[in-house]
């Protein structure tokens, strides 16, 4: 079975994106050779990347045009399945994207059929449909030592109550904590 996913870069106070669209200049404070790393070896594992509307295009935009110094993260970013979970979406010019308007739906045929990782990027709105539908394994958070006071919060209000387990810290030289954590089963 696969395993769902988040991995999210937010600041201390939660945010995902600063105050405008696509704001995500507080990563430049902790990227760096050991989240390159992380980021190549999660990329290793992902047999399917997942998305909402608002993030695919974005991220559809940014790496298909990637520089060149963006080595092998553009290369798996750019060749990895992926699905874009949308309403509104009508087409998708990113190769290997299928779009669905049931996101739990296809998220949990998608977990029964494989056994890679799935992993969600960004997509604040998605994250909250899939966390309500208890279809994460588990969730990886990247906190960037920043206050950005405004901006587009992760965890959104009205998302359930989530007991979780705390299966590993790690802390950059950049001054970033990752956190990994599980949904607590009874």
């Amino acid at each position: 079975m696969r395993k769902l996913i988040m991995w999210n870069l937010i600041s201390l106070d939660g945010y995902f994106e600063g105050e405008k669209k696509w704001d995500l200049s507080f990563h430049g404070l902790v990227w760096g050779k050991e989240l390159e790393e992380l980021s190549l070896t999660q990329l290793r594992s992902a047999d399917y990347l997942v998305f909402g509307a608002t993030t695919y295009q974005g991220m559809a935009e940014y790496w298909t045009n990637a520089p060149e110094d963006e080595g092998d993260v553009a290369k798996f970013m750019n060749s990895l399945p992926k699905l874009v979970c949308s309403t509104t979406l009508q087409s998708a010019n990113w190769k290997n994207t299928t779009i669905t308007k049931d996101a739990v739906k296809e998220v949990t045929k998608l977990k029964n059929e494989g056994s890679g990782n799935m992993f969600v990027f960004g997509s604040g709105n998605l994250s909250a449909s899939l966390m309500k539908a208890n279809l994460f394994d588990e969730y990886r958070i990247c906190i960037t030592p920043i206050f950005l006071g405004k901006g587009n919060k992760l965890f959104q209000e009205g998302i359930p109550n989530i007991p979780l387990k705390r299966m590993e810290t790690n802390s950059l030289s950049s001054g970033a904590v990752i956190l990994r954590y599980t949904p607590e089963t009874d």
